[in-house]
């Protein structure tokens, strides 16, 4: 019997590009959230690279005209089982 070899990969997001997106546009978080329509928490969620709704990223997307690989990015993590 072959014995089979697998790699886990576990996923980080970063939401550096973002903040890039937010200097490049002399815009704050506070005006960010504003417009977009977030709680504080949520903002701080993205701030700690921690996960929010689809929904969340595509209004942040649409206030910022921009696509969503231009404000987050996922980052491969190996995970040796």
């Amino acid at each position: 019997m072959d014995v089979l070899n697998f790699e886990v990969f576990k996923m980080a997001i970063s939401y550096n590009k973002l903040w890039k997106q937010l200097i490049d546009k002399n815009m704050t978080k506070t005006e960010l959230r504003l417009k977009v329509d977030i709680g504080t928490s949520t903002l701080a969620k993205l701030g700690k690279n921690e996960q929010v709704s689809l929904d969340v990223l595509l209004r942040i997307c649409k206030v910022l005209n921009c696509d969503i690989s231009e404000i987050m990015e996922l980052i491969k993590e190996n995970d040796n089982v």
